[in-house]
C-alpha cells in the first residue's frame, strides 16, 4: 500500500522517532521532501503562479491536516508555501509523518 492511501495513527507519545535510516525508504516514496540537517523534520517549499493559488493549497492542506488529526507548520505568501512536518509528541519523525507528506503531494494545486 501506497503512503498516500495509508491513514495517519494517533500518536500518543512514547514511541521512538524514526532513525535517519529507517527514514530513507519513507523519503525515497514523496516528490521533493527534504530532512532537516538531525532527521528530525521533513520539509518542501512549492511554488504557484499567484497568491490565490497559494492560498488554496494551504487551505487544502489545513483541512487534510486536520482530517487527519496531524498538523504540520506553514508558511505562505505571493506564489509560494512551505509546509514542515514532525511529530511533536516524539520530537521527530514517525510514519504518519510521511503519510501526511504523501497525501499533501496528491493536491490538486501540487
Amino acid at each position: 500500500m501506497s503512503l498516500a492511501d495509508k491513514r495517519c495513527v494517533p500518536c500518543k507519545g512514547g514511541v521512538p522517532a524514526l532513525k535517519r535510516e529507517e527514514i530513507t525508504p519513507y523519503l525515497e516514496q514523496l516528490d521533493d521532501w527534504q530532512l532537516s540537517d538531525n532527521a528530525s523534520r521533513i520539509r518542501r517549499e512549492f511554488i504557484f503562479p499567484d497568491f490565490n493559488t497559494a492560498l488554496m493549497f494551504v487551505n487544502h492542506v489545513g483541512h487534510l491536516a486536520e482530517a487527519m488529526g496531524h498538523h504540520p507548520e506553514i508558511l505562505f505568501g505571493w506564489g509560494h508555501a512551505t509546509v514542515e512536518i514532525w511529530t511533536h509528541k516524539i520530537g521527530g519523525l514517525h510514519e504518519n509523518d510521511f503519510i501526511l507528506a504523501a497525501q499533501i503531494d496528491r493536491l490538486p494545486e501540487v
